[in-house]
């Protein structure tokens, strides 16, 4: 990827029917400097990819690396592509599927913490994952991914 190209990210968005509307699944970004954030701090399950791999192939193995699990199969709507404020492009499909979030075995990134201290350390990828409905996901969620709730209400079909 040249360096001026824009990072890409690919993730999927898992939904549920319950009464009174959709939930979601999203996971609370690991690591310090989200841990005593909550609003912005929530995401789709996703992570980044190259251009030699397709963005599909890329959400799914991001499941997978980021909650431990296989991803879901089912039908999988496109949601589109954000762009967040650091200027990365996020793609991401939705997929109705029923996961328990205590079964997730989230993946871990090392880096260097405190700053400039010369210590590693490991973190979850995602720390904590949830069930949200749609209204108090748009308050929690990435700013830029709350088109993709918006895009997944528009698409569902009320039951």
């Amino acid at each position: 990827m040249s360096p001026t190209a824009p990072r890409r990210s690919a993730g999927l968005l898992l939904f549920r029917h319950i009464d009174g509307g959709l939930e979601v699944l999203l996971g609370h970004m690991g690591g310090p400097y989200y841990s005593k954030k909550d609003a912005g701090a929530w995401t789709v399950p996703k992570g980044e990819y190259g251009p030699e791999e397709p963005a599909w192939d890329a959400a799914r193995r991001e499941f997978r690396e980021e909650l431990g699990l296989p991803p879901p199969d089912g039908e999988a709507v496109a949601l589109g592509e954000v762009r967040q404020t650091g200027g990365k492009i996020v793609t991401a499909w939705a997929v109705e599927a029923d996961l328990d979030p205590e079964t997730i075995e989230p993946g871990t990134f090392t880096m260097e913490w405190p700053p400039r201290s010369g210590r590693r350390q490991e973190f979850p990828e995602l720390d904590r994952v949830r069930w949200f409905g749609l209204d108090r996901a748009r308050a929690l969620i990435v700013t830029a991914q709350a088109a993709f709730l918006d895009r997944l209400a528009e698409h569902s079909d009320p039951r």
